[in-house]
């Protein structure tokens, strides 16, 4: 990647269109009469955070494998519920609303004709595409996500914070160290060893049964971090509940392997973009041509005369 030393927004491409699709009516479509309100709200999006942030450089991260190997080998139950459709020679298939799907490569298509850098790379998925970008960048970073796994990427000290949409994304938390603390207990190194702990229903995290959000940002304040957490397991005089330490060395076997799944990669063989923002689009004929063909029409104008600003 090259040297980005502005202001980096890092956007977790697929949750912010999942967004869109639930938050726009299906009934903006194009003139075929086909759905696009994951791509108009989309760039909606894009034009708001534009807009309000002024990032220098800007990235749409995407998932070319939302449920690696590596992690489901670890894991099984990750994200096994979402699976549609399993396969041996590549990635599993996602299960998506049937009207979404037809919409996404729209939305990379449309990325790419702006000349907005969009990024995927094999065998991972986008968090680590951010958690890279991350590592590497030498300014400030707005990471732009629903997904509160990315907190653990939080860094007052390096300017790294993340936007978490409320409603749309006119209206975002802020989240840094401070608000991490107030909320979970934790800064931003903690949230993943918090996560891991408490369990995630939602990625097929088990977690530490009976180790429950509360109780694992007390164990973290009282012993540090996950390893100190399990050193004290082993010491009979550490100030643990008999209950805890029985839960927790069950779990032994969980914990040896959970951090590898839960944190994000930060060592992605990243391809190397151009990530300054466009003020102008990268293929005007092929970004005329999408529009026309999918009834972009004010959400694309828009987004157009702010990048052009």
């Amino acid at each position: 990647m090259r040297g980005v030393t502005g202001r980096l927004m890092l956007l977790d491409t697929a949750s912010l269109y999942f967004r869109a699709y639930f938050g726009v009516p299906d009934s903006v479509k194009a003139p075929d009469g086909t759905p696009v309100n994951a791509v108009r709200g989309l760039l909606d999006f894009i034009d708001r955070l534009v807009k309000d942030h002024r990032p220098d450089h800007l990235v749409a991260c995407m998932d070319a494998d939302w449920r690696p190997r590596w992690r489901v080998e670890l894991i099984p139950s990750y994200k096994a519920h979402r699976v549609a459709e399993a396969h041996e020679a590549g990635p599993d298939e996602e299960e998506v609303p049937d009207t979404l799907s037809p919409q996404v490569p729209v939305i990379e298509a449309v990325l790419d004709a702006l000349g907005i850098a969009r990024v995927g790379v094999e065998g991972y998925e986008a968090d680590d595409v951010i958690g890279t970008f991350t590592a590497h960048a030498k300014g400030p970073v707005d990471i732009v996500t629903g997904d509160r796994d990315l907190y653990q990427l939080v860094d007052d000290d390096r300017g790294v914070r993340v936007l978490y949409p409320l409603k749309g994304v006119g209206t975002l938390q802020l989240t840094d160290e401070a608000w991490l603390r107030e909320k979970y207990g934790v800064d931003g190194s903690g949230y993943a060893d918090l996560a891991l702990l408490r369990g995630d229903p939602s990625d097929g995290l088990p977690g530490v049964p009976g180790i429950g959000e509360k109780t694992a940002a007390k164990l973290l304040a009282d012993f540090g971090d996950l390893a100190g957490i399990m050193a004290a397991v082993d010491d009979p005089t550490a100030r643990l509940t008999p209950s805890q330490r029985k839960r927790l060395a069950e779990a032994r076997s969980y914990v040896a392997v959970a951090p590898t799944v839960v944190r994000v990669a930060a060592d992605v063989p990243l391809p190397d973009v151009d990530t300054a923002v466009p003020h102008a689009p990268r293929d005007a004929a092929r970004l005329q041509e999408l529009a026309e063909r999918w009834g972009l029409g004010g959400s694309l104008q828009r987004l157009l005369t702010t990048l052009g600003a």
